[in-house]
């Protein structure tokens, strides 16, 4: 008996006991991780005939190209043109060399603060091992992500703070998305690490497996409406469509509690994903708030096929972070009713 590993039509990855059977191969027993379901397929060839090809065919069976794979989307372009650099729209390559040498002397977590054992440098407790950000600037050397508006910057509102909500302590519920290993939110970004996801497609649904949080979404490709607008989810409601030979995604009904750049239960979100070749799916994507930004805007990140695997990332497991948190206030409460108690007196 062998062990074969499938990418099951919904994003998530079959482990079936094989066995031969009249001079070819059953699928006796598969396991779907999550949903702990057992089923039963035909054959071996059921993976190929509904999944489609390959990451190195650029068309799937059905005819419409394949995104298939796992794509790395680090960057060291930032997303927002920095102030230094305004109406330049492209690095040198000089320029593109200095950048780069300057980002990676400064985000380099091993080298330790002058003042060694004080908190500054304690809080520098991961070090460059750890760490995963992007060492190359995009190919063309565009001094920005975002394309549109030209000048290389988020449009805010001017009655709107780049600035993250300030969140209490009561409880969980009260802390960010990220802190409960709940989402990242959508879209996604450079960032320190678990920069890659993976797609899954078949004729009538494209899965997305982000590495960060290992979180799936579900996009279907039929022509059913969003759900209604009182229901909200944490990546929001997606549907898909093709252009041409463009993945068209679009992104709605998103919660109060997700955040992108100001953005909440607003959001809305189109993304586009294009195979360029083999090894380079280009993903652009657009966002509307019209309570946050001044108009829509948009940016490019070309991301990079990635040959290794994609192992789960198991964010809140011995998450005893949000348990010091939580302790840490009530010290910090009981610490100022002392001190208001002994002040009274």
């Amino acid at each position: 008996m062998d062990v074969w590993d499938f990418e099951g039509l919904y994003g998530e990855v079959l482990t079936a006991a094989v066995v031969e059977h009249e001079g070819g191969l059953l699928v006796t027993r598969c396991i779907l991780f999550g949903l702990a379901l057992a089923v039963t397929m035909p054959s071996v060839g059921f993976a190929q005939e509904t999944a489609a090809a390959t990451g190195n065919e650029l068309l799937t069976t059905d005819g419409h190209p394949n995104l298939q794979g796992i794509w790395d989307y680090r960057t060291m372009t930032p997303l927002e043109r920095p102030a230094e650099l305004a109406g330049q729209q492209f690095f040198t390559d000089e320029e593109a060399s200095a950048y780069r040498q300057e980002g990676l002397a400064r985000r380099n977590k091993d080298r330790r603060a002058s003042d060694i054992g004080s908190a500054r440098d304690v809080s520098n407790a991961y070090n460059e091992f750890w760490w995963d950000y992007g060492k190359t600037l995009t190919a063309d050397l565009r001094t920005s992500l975002i394309v549109d508006p030209t000048d290389g910057r988020i449009p805010y509102r001017a009655d709107r703070e780049r600035g993250r909500r300030a969140r209490g302590y009561d409880g969980p519920e009260s802390r960010g998305l990220w802190e409960r290993c709940l989402t990242r939110s959508l879209p996604r970004l450079s960032g320190a690490y678990n920069n890659n996801f993976q797609i899954i497609q078949s004729a009538e649904y494209v899965a997305i497996v982000n590495e960060m949080i290992h979180e799936v979404r579900m996009i279907p490709l039929d022509d059913r409406p969003h759900v209604h607008q009182t229901i909200r989810q944490w990546q929001g409601d997606a549907r898909g469509h093709w252009d041409g030979d463009t993945l068209v995604v679009e992104t709605t009904n998103f919660t109060n509690q997700t955040n992108f750049r100001g953005s909440q239960d607003d959001l809305h979100l189109i993304e586009r994903f294009t195979r360029v070749d083999v090894d380079t799916l280009l993903y652009e994507f657009t966002v509307e708030d019209s309570t946050v930004w001044q108009q829509p805007w948009s940016a490019m990140v070309p991301m990079i096929r990635n040959t290794e695997r994609m192992y789960e990332y198991a964010c809140h497991e011995g998450n005893y972070g949000m348990t010091n948190l939580l302790n840490g206030a009530r010290v910090q409460e009981q610490a100022a009713h002392v001190s208001g108690t002994t002040e009274s007196k």
